[in-house]
């Protein structure tokens, strides 16, 4: 168990290591980059702006002097972007921690991806279903995946009857779905490949309540309803460089276990220190998770080896 306290000073030394961060260019992604960069990993910034994720990695050399730092281009709402960024990533450089952050939150009315998905659920989820699987072969032997989950995720459902809300389609409820199905993926993910004797093990964090761009709402929101969000999560939540740190808990701590979830250990865990954290029941339910592995699956073209 994390002792209190936990922070980026307790990161082991990750000289010789990669990894590879979605959604790097601000928010729990660059926090996360920043302090694997600091603790020597070589550390790759998958971004969908390449002048914001450029200005991440200048941030970041500022900050770590001699950080090995790579950006490249990916975007999760979209199945031809992962596929570019899995079929370009060089045979010789494993990737020792994949983190899955990239996301959005609340997209105000319904819209779908290039695929045909909804967005959040494209962008949040299925995306990075597919990276992982494409990915799998290029980790190392005791790669690390980390989820990025949420507290959302207990008031989550999946409904298989309309999984991208072409009817009745809410913002939160949507973004829930999202959530609870990538924390889903995650210990599926895990259980999957402890069963295949795999050392690779996948594990899912959640930042509390975390102020970081996904007030954004998909780029649709207006400057009040962001400033509402900021507002509100400012007063009860903490900061993105402190939301990060279960997802860094999770990369690097040696204690931290495949099939764990780890999140802040304040009240309702809002904020703090990573600890492990509380599972909704239906999250654990493996059936359905069996149920949605395969539905991903098919949705994405992705078929894991595990």
């Amino acid at each position: 168990m994390a002792r209190r306290g936990w922070t980026v000073a307790d990161i082991p030394s990750l000289a010789g290591r990669r990894a590879v961060v979605t959604g790097a260019s601000a928010g729990l992604g660059y926090e996360t980059a920043l302090a694997l960069a600091g603790a020597g990993a070589a550390v790759v910034l998958a971004v969908r702006d390449a002048a914001k994720g450029a200005r991440a990695a200048e941030a970041i050399a500022r900050a770590h002097p001699g950080a090995d730092l790579a950006v490249r281009l990916i975007d999760t709402a979209s199945l031809a972007s992962v596929r570019a960024f899995a079929a370009d990533w060089p045979a010789r450089q494993p990737i020792d921690r994949l983190i899955l952050n990239a996301g959005i939150a609340a997209v105000p009315s319904r819209e779908e991806s290039v695929d045909g998905f909804e967005r959040q659920l494209a962008t949040n989820t299925l995306g990075h279903v597919a990276l992982t699987g494409l990915l799998l072969p290029a980790l190392s032997p005791t790669a690390r995946i980390v989820a990025v989950a949420s507290l959302a995720h207990r008031s989550g459902r999946i409904r298989f009857d309309d999984l991208h809300w072409r009817e009745g389609y809410g913002p939160q409820a949507a973004y829930r779905q999202s959530k609870l199905a990538l924390l889903m993926f995650a210990l599926e993910l895990d259980r999957r490949l402890k069963a295949s004797g795999s050392g690779i093990a996948a594990l899912a964090a959640h930042p509390g309540l975390a102020v970081t761009e996904v007030f954004r709402r998909g780029d649709r929101a207006g400057a009040f309803q962001r400033w509402v969000g900021h507002a509100l999560f400012s007063l009860v939540g903490q900061s993105a460089a402190q939301g990060a740190l279960p997802i860094l808990y999770a990369a690097t701590a040696p204690e931290a276990e495949g099939g764990g979830y780890y999140g802040p250990d304040g009240f309702w865990e809002a904020k703090g220190h990573p600890k492990p954290a509380a599972l909704a029941a239906h999250a654990r339910d493996r059936a359905t998770a069996a149920r949605l592995w395969t539905v991903m699956e098919t949705l994405t073209g992705v078929r894991f080896s595990v």
